[in-house]
């Protein structure tokens, strides 16, 4: 397999398990299409990490790992998004 095919089946198999994970998570998720493949992307090494760490298996974590991993990586983005989001207490105060 040439290697533009592979990272072409690569972002395709990143996007459905990304889109997947956002779908199973409950919420608003505002992310692009990019982002929402490269979590995937993520997810699917995470799981085939812990598959390798925990049940000595090369082949990859499968499906089910690779969407629950993604589903902790949306969940993570979502939280960081949310306290950059939130109004800092405190500071200067404007005029009235």
């Amino acid at each position: 397999m040439s290697l533009i095919a592979y990272l072409i089946i690569l972002f395709i198999t990143g996007l459905i398990v990304g889109a997947l994970a956002r779908l199973f998570l409950p919420g608003r998720d505002p992310m692009g299409i990019f982002e929402t493949a490269a979590v995937g992307i993520g997810g699917s090494l995470i799981a085939g990490l812990i598959a390798l760490a925990i049940f000595h298996k090369r082949g990859g974590g499968g499906i089910i790992l690779s969407i629950i991993c993604a589903m902790g990586l949306v969940w993570l983005i979502r939280r960081s998004r949310e306290r950059n989001a939130s109004p800092k207490r405190g500071g200067f105060v404007g005029r009235r």
